[in-house]
């Protein structure tokens, strides 16, 4: 791959793992942005893209910029992954193709039609338990509560033990970024969390006709591998939960900050999709990603390396005034769809449409409810080296 662009040398020091910058991404961001198309990251010897342009250039060249040697900073050419490599995130074709194609007709919205109503219902009656009182935590109790509702029932898990999603995608996500506090905080339960998602992959643990059974399913028939389909749910399992439960975070916060994009919604519900995308796009859920080098490549004039890690900055290219209008701006009126939140090309979250669905299903159960959202207190950013989070977001809300 060659993209045109200023050369660029830029170097910095800045660690995009510190405490601080987990906190509040956005002034590095812009940093990164200005500095150049290339910048050398020295702390840990990788070269970042920030800009939309190459960003979204080196998502779409797997060829070259490969996700079989690991999307985290670990390279996995050289070290040995914590847990077996998932199918979906840290493969390539050939070895990509099968796993992904079986997921995509499970998951694509076809195979979710038969969800929407069931979907639709658990929303309402969340939403109208929840907005009883007028003040509660959209975290813990709409954008938590509502995935860890509906995703294990679709994917046919047992409901002992369900809890343990959320601390092993969080330590999952948090291993892709340096051996730091954050991994250590993780660790003491890595055994015991991955024993149990390995145990729930298994084909006699799964309820038939989930996406688990369905899975389990296609190795019958041959599109994949027996060895493959309990990697397969555990990718499902892996990704599926933090990162919808962190989008809908987004999206409540975006909401109870734009009082006029709430009454805009309200006024026209079919803005659902919008809505969500534009979230994803604004607060971008996963911040970064990693890819490798598969040879010496130039990009806008700075070789990197064979081998030589490339940290991808999502959410700085989801703001780069360069691509978007006003792109601190979280805007209904605007077309999102081009954002790179879910990545993008052949590796682009093939989950995405099981997210969009949540999401629209607890919006239309809002807005029937709620006339007016609002923050009620400070919210609390949960820290994630992979993921950009809330803890706590307490909200007043004036319904119906």
């Amino acid at each position: 791959m060659t993209v045109t662009g200023t050369p660029s040398t830029a170097s910095l020091d800045a660690d995009p793992f510190a405490p601080d910058v987990l906190e509040d991404p956005l002034p590095l961001q812009a940093r990164l942005r200005d500095a150049g198309a290339v910048v050398y990251l020295e702390r840990y010897g990788v070269h970042a893209l920030a800009r939309y342009e190459h960003v979204h250039a080196a998502l779409t060249d797997w060829q070259t910029f490969q996700s079989a040697a690991g999307v985290g900073l670990a390279n996995f050419r050289h070290e040995e992954p914590w847990r077996p490599p998932s199918l979906l995130l840290e493969a390539d074709p050939p070895l990509h193709d099968a796993p992904r194609a079986v997921l995509s007709r499970i998951l694509g919205p076809r195979a979710l039609r038969g969800l929407r109503e069931a979907w639709a219902e658990d929303a309402r009656e969340l939403v109208g338990r929840v907005v009883r009182r007028p003040e509660f935590d959209a975290v813990t109790e709409l954008a938590q509560a509502f995935p860890l509702r509906v995703f294990p029932d679709a994917v046919g898990l047992e409901r002992e033990g369900r809890h343990r999603l959320l601390p092993y995608g969080d330590h999952a996500f948090n291993a892709f970024g340096p051996p730091n506090g954050l991994v250590a905080r993780g660790a003491p339960r890595v055994a015991e969390l991955s024993e149990w998602v390995d145990g729930q992959c298994a084909r006699e643990r799964l309820a038939p006709g989930g996406f688990g059974a369905a899975i389990w399913a296609a190795a019958d028939r041959g599109d994949i591998t027996e060895r493959q389909a309990p990697l397969i749910v555990r990718s499902l399992l892996t990704a599926g939960v933090d990162t919808t439960v962190h989008a809908l975070g987004a999206l409540l916060y975006a909401f109870a900050t734009h009082p006029e994009q709430w009454r805009r919604l309200r006024e026209d519900p079919r803005l659902a999709r919008v809505a969500f995308d534009e979230a994803v796009r604004w607060e971008s859920p996963v911040q970064t990603f990693f890819r490798t080098a598969t040879r010496d490549v130039e990009v806008a004039g700075t070789t990197v390396p064979d081998g030589g890690k490339i940290l991808m900055f999502l959410g700085a290219a989801n703001r780069d005034p360069r691509r978007w209008d006003e792109p601190d701006a979280f805007d209904l009126a605007r077309d999102p769809s081009a954002h790179v939140g879910f990545g993008m090309g052949l590796h682009q979250c093939v989950g995405q449409h099981v997210a969009r669905l949540e999401a629209q299903s607890l919006l239309a159960a809002l807005a029937e409810r709620v006339e007016h959202v609002e923050l009620a207190g400070t919210p609390r950013r949960h820290l994630n080296n992979t993921l950009r989070a809330w803890a706590s977001m307490p909200v007043r809300v004036r319904t119906t």
